[in-house]
């Protein structure tokens, strides 16, 4: 009795190590370094351990996969961004760790808020990725990035995000996200067809 579960889960380890060889062995070279070799490491069919070989190879991440927030802006003409934020501040508000700031844009003649953004910030140390800035957004302009390798050296010159850094084309948007993308392309077109209507 004593000493029997350790021999068990030894026997476990040592399985899963051979396991590892017999499926390197079976799959051949094109187990690595194949976007085919990943999809068949990660699967629910294939026993034994695997290694992604970072960075070299990625773990493809699903489309709902969520990081640093971006602001999409339309490219108007001669390649100008057209940035959808209105700088309305409720992804501010709604920020838990309040690591957005935004500094609206003023008309200089009558001092009024233009709906844009002078300025833009975000403190990608702070966020903790939660994506309600992009939930609440009313205007699909903050949206959630797929990007995760964003290690630097200086925390204060690197990641503290301005508009030009957060700034990403809605095609961007649509390539990273072509269901979500898609649906709000749909609800939009519903939504301009029922104003058109009315």
């Amino acid at each position: 009795m004593n000493g029997f579960g350790v021999i068990r889960g030894l026997a476990v380890t040592f399985r899963h190590f051979i396991e590892t060889y017999l499926e390197d062995i079976r799959a051949g070279r094109k187990r690595y370094h194949t976007p085919e070799g990943i999809a068949q490491r990660t699967s629910s069919k294939v026993t034994g351990a695997f290694t992604i070989q970072y960075p070299e190879e990625k773990m493809p991440v699903p489309e709902e996969f969520r990081y640093i927030p971006f602001l999409v802006y339309d490219e108007g003409e001669n390649g100008a961004k057209d940035y959808r934020c209105t700088s309305c501040g409720i992804c501010a508000k709604v920020c838990p760790p309040q690591c957005i700031w935004i500094v609206r844009t003023n008309d200089p003649v009558t001092g009024k808020p233009i709906p844009a953004p002078a300025e833009f910030y975000i403190d990608v140390d702070i966020c903790m990725n939660c994506g309600l800035c992009a939930e609440y957004c009313p205007f699909d302009a903050i949206k959630m990035d797929h990007d995760y390798e964003i290690a630097s050296f200086d925390r204060f010159k690197e990641h503290i995000y301005n508009k030009e850094k957060l700034g990403k084309s809605a095609a961007y948007y649509a390539s990273i996200r072509p269901t979500n993308n898609a649906r709000e392309v749909a609800a939009r077109e519903a939504k301009a067809a029922k104003k058109a209507a009315v």
